[in-house]
């Protein structure tokens, strides 16, 4: 059973449903994965990026107000708040239209929360609760961040509209110490369309490399998916092909368990026969000569005692011829390190010097190595098959072929049929086609009888050149 169990795994193989491929299942997953990352890569770069903008914004903001502010704050250093003739200025110059448009609202802060300027006159002189922007100012830092309107001072100045607050430390010029803060408003629909614009491209990039990076991923699975395939392809077609070897294996091995049984029963038979042959013919003959020896004593007369040594001679000579027709029908001539063209060769003249009848040998040289039982089947085969030929078709068209292709040796007799002698010569000691295929058989090869239309019989042998007997 241990030849079947390659079928029985690639059948169960066959039952299981086939698995999703490699590249559907990267395709499934490694896109789920690549979204998530996608999707959390360009959050952050895009608040990374908008955090950069809003702080670049803030910085030329600063450079900006700085630039006009720092010189009409000096005086805060000795003054709790600014002089009538620097709010008049600061109201001067941020009166105009396009800073206006720009910066809606400024104020001035002291430590402290008290507010010593602003757009919003009602708000000047009064403390409010710092802020975390004008607590970072004074600290030396430029903040920026969206306003957040439930302040009270934007309660009580009534600002509703959205907007960047930004805080610009003001210093002192000799000393470079922090003596205010200036908290600009600037509007956030200029700022909101660079952060649009800078999102789209942060979000563009990521989902570029994305794609870069998910098409070159599954370039690589797709490739070594179809790499996987073929080798599984080709595998399972080598299991497939060695599958049928065991099984053919299996059944070479039965066969020739059974020609090897078969050969040992024929040759049991063949043995019987001889023996028979042997006992009834010069056996016999060697026991009348026994018997004429004992004639040959006792004879009175010289005449007599001749006449009994005629017969005694005349016996015991039939007996050797006996002897002798026999042994040479079980004798092989040395094969052994003939090659195979001149075995056939020489069984073909032998069997035309018998019969006297005509023999076409086709057979080209063959270099490939045989074992000698291959050539003993060979000899035997076409010795049979030549007394065949002339036993049931007179010998007409007797021609032998032989050919080598892919280790495989090929051997072919046939005839072309017509009225046979009956019988062969004395010497005709063979086991017939069943002998031939058995011995065939054993050696692992096949055998085939075939009836030609023209009448004719072909009988074919094919067997592993160099392949040894197989005896079960």
């Amino acid at each position: 059973m241990s030849e079947l169990a390659p079928s029985t795994w690639l059948d169960r193989q066959s039952a299981v449903p086939a698995p999703v491929s490699l590249t559907r299942q990267f395709a499934l997953t490694g896109s789920a994965i690549m979204i998530v990352a996608m999707i959390a890569a360009g959050l952050f770069t895009a608040q990374i990026v908008s955090k950069a903008t809003i702080e670049n914004t803030a910085s030329s903001t600063a450079l900006l107000i700085d630039s006009f502010l720092e010189s009409l704050v000096q005086d805060l250093t000795r003054e709790e708040l600014l002089s009538a003739n620097e709010t008049t200025e600061l109201n001067r110059l941020l009166g105009a239209d396009h800073f206006r448009e720009r910066f809606p609202h400024l104020e001035i802060w002291k430590e402290g929360g008290l507010i010593v300027y602003s757009t919003t006159s009602s708000l000047i002189g009064r403390r409010f609760t710092p802020p975390p922007g004008l607590v970072t100012a004074l600290g030396g830092d430029i903040s920026a961040q969206y306003a957040d309107l439930q302040a009270l001072e934007h309660r009580v100045s009534g600002r509703d509209q959205k907007y960047l607050e930004i805080y610009v430390p003001l210093r002192e010029e000799r000393t470079g110490r922090v003596v205010a803060v200036a908290e600009i408003h600037e509007s956030t629909a200029p700022l909101e369309a660079r952060l649009w614009w800078v999102r789209l491209n942060s979000w563009l990039a990521v989902v570029g490399a994305t794609l870069l990076i998910m098409l070159g991923l599954f370039g690589i699975v797709y490739r070594g998916n179809k790499l996987i395939l073929l080798q599984r392809r080709q595998l399972h077609e080598r299991l497939v092909e060695i599958e049928h070897t065991s099984r053919h294996n299996h059944i070479l091995k039965e066969r020739a368990q059974r020609a090897s049984g078969r050969v040992a029963e024929l040759t049991e038979n063949y043995l019987r026969r001889i023996g028979a042959d042997l006992h009834d013919g010069p056996a016999q003959l060697i026991g009348l000569a026994a018997l004429t020896v004992e004639h040959v004593r006792r004879a009175q007369t010289p005449v007599k005692r001749e006449e009994e040594l005629q017969l005694l001679n005349s016996v015991l000579s039939e007996a050797l011829r006996d002897i002798r027709t026999t042994s040479k029908g079980l004798m092989l001539p040395e094969i052994e390190d003939l090659p195979l063209p001149e075995i056939i060769q020489r069984v073909a003249f032998n069997h035309e010097r018998r019969t006297g009848s005509k023999v076409t040998v086709h057979c080209s040289a063959i270099s490939h190595p045989l074992t000698h039982g291959i050539k003993i089947c060979v000899y035997r085969f076409v010795q049979e098959g030549l007394n065949n030929a002339f036993r049931h078709a007179g010998g007409s068209g007797q021609t032998v072929t032989c050919s080598l292709e892919d280790s495989v040796l090929n051997l072919v007799v046939q005839d072309d049929g017509g009225m046979g002698v009956g019988s062969l010569t004395a010497t005709d000691t063979g086991l017939g086609l069943a002998g031939m295929r058995e011995r065939v058989e054993s050696l692992g090869g096949v055998f085939q009888l075939s009836h030609l239309t023209s009448g004719g019989t072909r009988v074919e042998m094919r067997v592993i050149a160099g392949k040894e007997s197989q005896d079960g």
